[in-house]
């Protein structure tokens, strides 16, 4: 009676290993599906020139100087604290590093620009493309 339940036993171990095996081997087989991009539309006029638009739920900002725009997240590279929006420049609050209205770095402890979205302009509008 102990050998049919270890054999039963035995046959159910190795059942269950060859269907993960054939899982695994089908996640890997399988191409990948790239994630849909989402888009942030934005008429112009929301933008103001020298001005910027902040999204705090997103932790992101749309900076406009000149002709160029640029669309940032406000997430601090040195911590993660989520930066300030100041006419001149951004600023974080918790180590007071410092970006210029780019993204980069003027003044540490962050040692790398903020992260960037891609900006496309479109007839009336910009479109910000989330990644």
């Amino acid at each position: 009676m102990e050998t049919a339940a270890r054999s039963r036993r035995n046959f159910l171990g190795t059942l269950i290993a060859f269907i993960a095996g054939l899982f695994l081997l089908h996640r890997y087989l399988t191409p990948r599906m790239p994630l849909r991009q989402r888009r942030l539309v934005l008429p112009k006029a929301e933008v103001p020139p020298e001005g910027a638009l902040v999204y705090r739920q997103a932790r992101m900002a749309v900076i406009r100087s000149g002709e160029s725009l640029h669309a940032l997240e406000l997430v601090c590279t040195h911590l993660g604290c989520t930066v300030s929006v100041t006419p001149g420049e951004l600023v974080c609050p918790c180590h007071g590093s410092r970006f210029d209205r780019e993204g980069n770095v003027i003044r540490g402890p962050a040692d790398r620009p903020l992260k960037r979205h891609r900006v496309e302009i479109s007839g009336q509008g910009f479109i910000i493309l989330l990644s």
